[in-house]
């Protein structure tokens, strides 16, 4: 009877699972979007580093050279991420990752983690939360620069870069 009562459960729970992603013949498919950009999945290192950007001088970038930004409204001290839903849709933050970050031209010192509204972890430079910019579709991109007068690039001693963008540069984008 317990062998039944399992075979019937299992059956169950795996129709419903199909119904719920969309496997009955019946579902019409929904519009799907392959990001452009790949961000690290949680389960990687994170890696640090810096490059020479235009006219911000080093700045600091994952471990592809994308460039990453900060955002006024959080705060380093403590750290806390102001940036959630569809703010971090536009500006995906940098996950933690797993074990100790790797870093090169940036203080390991510097490096630390915050715990963002959804649970998951961020990497923090002197405190201020990373990010990415949707924009920015290769590494040395810098589209982000100033972008609402709130979104920076940091330098690798972790304070924010206000340097104004080069005019050619689409910082005009808005963020949030």
């Amino acid at each position: 009877m317990k062998r039944i009562a399992l075979v019937v459960g299992t059956a169950v729970l795996g129709l419903s699972t199909l119904t719920a992603c969309g496997g009955g013949a019946s579902a019409t498919p929904a519009p799907q979007s392959t990001p452009a950009r790949s961000t690290p999945s949680l389960s990687a290192t994170a890696k640090l580093s810096t490059a020479t950007a235009g006219n911000f001088g080093k700045i600091v970038v994952d471990g592809t050279g994308r460039t990453l930004y900060v955002y006024d409204l959080d705060t380093s001290h403590p750290s806390k991420s102001n940036c959630d839903e569809s703010c971090a849709a536009l500006w995906p933050p940098l996950p933690a990752g797993t074990g100790v970050p790797q870093v090169s031209g940036v203080s390991a010192s510097l490096v630390g983690t915050v715990t963002r509204s959804d649970g998951t972890k961020q990497l923090t430079l002197a405190g201020s939360p990373l990010y990415y910019f949707a924009n920015d579709a290769k590494a040395g991109d810098v589209n982000g620069q100033a972008v609402d007068g709130t979104w920076w690039v940091i330098g690798a001693n972790g304070k924010k870069i206000t340097t104004q963008a080069p005019a050619n540069n689409s910082s005009s984008n808005s963020g949030y």
